[in-house]
This record gives C-alpha cells, sequence and structure tokens, in this order.
C-alpha cells in the first residue's frame, strides 16, 4: 500500500489524461448516461482537456486548470443544466467505469471514492432530476424552470 501518496503521483500525468478521455468515452457509449451525454456539444475535445487540466490539480497535481482559466468554480459552469441526483448518478457511473477501464488499484478506488462522490455531488442544483418526455433539450428545459 502506497503511503501518504496522493492520487496524482499514483497515476501521474499521463494516466490521468487517460482517465479524462476515458470518462467521456464511456459517457459517449453508455447508453445509461445519455441524459448527460446530451447536455454537453457535440465535440468532447475541449471539455476532455479541461476535466485532465481540472483532475490534475484535484488529484494533487499542479494546479493546470487554474492556471490556465483561472478560478476553479464547478457550479457556475453547470448552473445552465438541470443536475438533481439522477444526473449526479450518471456521472459517477462514467467515472467510476472510466477507473475501472485504465486499471486503477482499488487502492486508488478506495481513496477516491468519497471525494468523487462529493465532487459531482457539488455541482448538483436540484433535489429533483428532471424528465422531458421527448425533448432532450436540456438547457431549455432548465431555463424554463
Amino acid at each position: 500500500m502506497s503511503q501518504e501518496q496522493t492520487p496524482y503521483q499514483i497515476l501521474g500525468e499521463e494516466k490521468i489524461k487517460e482517465l479524462a478521455n476515458t470518462f467521456y468515452d464511456v459517457m459517449d457509449e453508455l447508453p445509461d448516461a445519455k441524459h448527460i451525454r446530451n447536455m454537453h456539444s457535440k465535440s468532447l475535445v475541449d471539455i476532455k482537456q479541461k476535466l485532465a487540466e481540472y483532475l490534475t490539480g484535484w488529484l494533487g497535481g499542479p494546479p493546470v486548470y487554474q492556471q490556465k482559466h483561472g478560478t476553479v468554480c464547478l457550479t457556475k459552469p453547470h448552473a445552465p443544466f438541470a443536475i438533481g441526483p439522477e444526473e449526479r448518478n450518471q456521472w459517477l457511473l462514467c467515472f467510476n467505469e472510466a477507473l475501472e477501464r485504465i486499471g486503477a488499484s482499488e487502492e486508488l478506488k478506495g481513496m477516491l471514492r468519497k471525494p468523487v462522490f462529493r465532487l459531482a455531488d457539488a455541482v448538483r442544483n436540484r433535489d429533483e432530476s428532471l424528465r422531458e418526455s421527448s425533448d432532450l433539450n436540456i438547457i431549455a428545459a432548465s431555463s424554463a424552470s
């Protein structure tokens, strides 16, 4: 077992990039994540890079995201979207599957379980998930409330 190693030290920068890329690949693939996938632009290239930059600092490495983009506020960029428990859980499903796919150790998954839940729950801005009947335009649905 690693002693006092940060997740950044365990994974390293390249594996964190792989995690971010795999996270969005999973979101793109899983039918159970379709709802949150529809909240993102068609191309995931930019958001993959931003997630990698964010995770680098959040996991104990250099504050790359903050250096490039300034403040690290998760609630403001997510505010336009209806994010309730179901959306949070879809995000967690993708993150956990990404950890599996990159071969993260049980030790690392254990280290991240609670902090990743808190991270996902921090952007939740509704107590209940919204379900549109057939219109998946989440921005229109969220601005109407």
